[in-house]
């Protein structure tokens, strides 16, 4: 072997075993693919578990400052078949009875739980909605937590000492408990105290499609061209997403389902129209919100989120079933529903942090 053949030889196996030692390609961001390179806004949390979606469309409206809390949401027991999109489900009887169980008025016993916080010379307060001001900061550099004036609920008769995750940050105390006691003036005369309650895990909602016979097969998805993305503009009246399902999970190769939500007008009618543009796996399924419902809802809140005396955080509008929009505040009570009321209860699921006492 003469010396060039040998330096391209070595060249060579120095290249496999290079190859070798690097870490596998991620996974494709799908939802930078799937929306032409533009992240769109989301309004649910991060994807956590193997079968669930990516949202390509979506709006949310939350204070300056705070970040939004995503309640918990369970989706109905069972297998895939039929839709299961909360909202179609319920009855406006049902939905008023739901969120009037939510409500709350000066007297009553009331129950919170999370972040206390207690900075000296002020009254201690329990803070609904948490900002994360240490985010960012190198440990032992973080600034004093502190609860906007807006949401902060005035604490009386709560025991310091009795706080879970206790810390002390530039003389400001904080750690977390579950309080039980009466509801005043946008505050809880504590009666009872203990650790504070585990939240519940956000599940995301399964397919509300069936199987085709045969199961879903790994096929190519144009849901981001500009013939898909008009018709779904035009129709934003009446239908909801595209959510984007992993029905057998999110590993290579696995198929990538498509759900559009009916919210008004024929199903049939729609997904006709619909696979005239689109190819690859389609669900079709009822929904309570359009698009458009959303946006109406988002954009109502908006303004009242600048009224303090209401203490409501914001909305992310519907969960990813195009079920009823999610609307978090810190307490559910009289001026809060006369408030919403314009804006048609039937619509909205109330998420208060501060809840009747069980």
């Amino acid at each position: 072997m003469n010396p060039v053949d040998e330096v391209d030889d070595l060249l060579t196996r120095a290249g496999h075993r290079w190859r070798a030692d690097q870490a596998p390609p991620p996974e494709p961001d799908l939802e930078y693919m799937l929306s032409g390179g533009r992240k769109r806004r989301r309004w649910v949390p991060a994807l956590a578990a193997a079968s669930v979606a990516v949202i390509a469309a979506g709006v949310v409206a939350v204070l300056p400052g705070h970040s939004a809390t995503q309640p918990a949401s369970t989706p109905a027991a069972g297998g895939t078949e039929g839709f299961r999109g909360q909202g179609v489900q319920s009855s406006p009887q049902a939905v008023a009875q739901s969120n009037d169980q939510l409500l709350v008025k000066p007297g009553d016993k009331v129950q919170a739980s999370g972040l206390v916080i207690a900075a000296p010379g002020k009254a201690p307060v329990f803070c609904p909605f948490e900002g994360g001001p240490d985010i960012g900061y190198p440990p032992g550099k973080e600034p004093a937590p502190s609860c906007a004036p807006e949401f902060a609920v005035t604490l009386k008769g709560v025991d310091l000492d009795r706080l879970t995750e206790q810390r002390t940050t530039h003389g400001v105390r904080s750690g977390r408990a579950k309080l039980v006691g009466i509801w005043g003036d946008r505050s809880i005369d504590v009666q009872q105290q203990a650790a504070p309650a585990t939240p519940a895990a956000w599940t995301f909602p399964p397919l509300p499609c069936a199987a085709p016979a045969g199961g879903w097969v790994s096929k190519p998805s144009n849901v981001s061209s500009p013939a898909v993305n008009a018709f779904l503009a035009a129709h934003a009246d009446q239908i909801f997403g595209p959510v984007i399902h992993y029905p057998n999970g999110r590993s290579r190769n696995a198929p990538v389902v498509v759900m559009v939500g009916v919210a008004h007008g024929d199903l049939t009618t729609l997904r006709q129209a619909l696979e005239k543009v689109y190819s690859g796996n389609l669900c079709v399924a009822p929904v309570l919100l359009s698009r458009s419902d959303n946006e109406r809802i988002v954009g109502a809140v908006t303004p009242l989120m600048q009224d303090k005396s209401l203490g409501i955080q914001g909305t992310g509008g519907s969960d990813p079933d195009g079920g009823r929009a999610k609307v978090s505040m810190i307490a559910y009570t009289q001026q809060v529903k006369t408030a919403l009321t314009p804006i048609g209860l039937d619509d909205l699921q109330v998420v208060p942090v501060v809840t009747p006492a069980k």
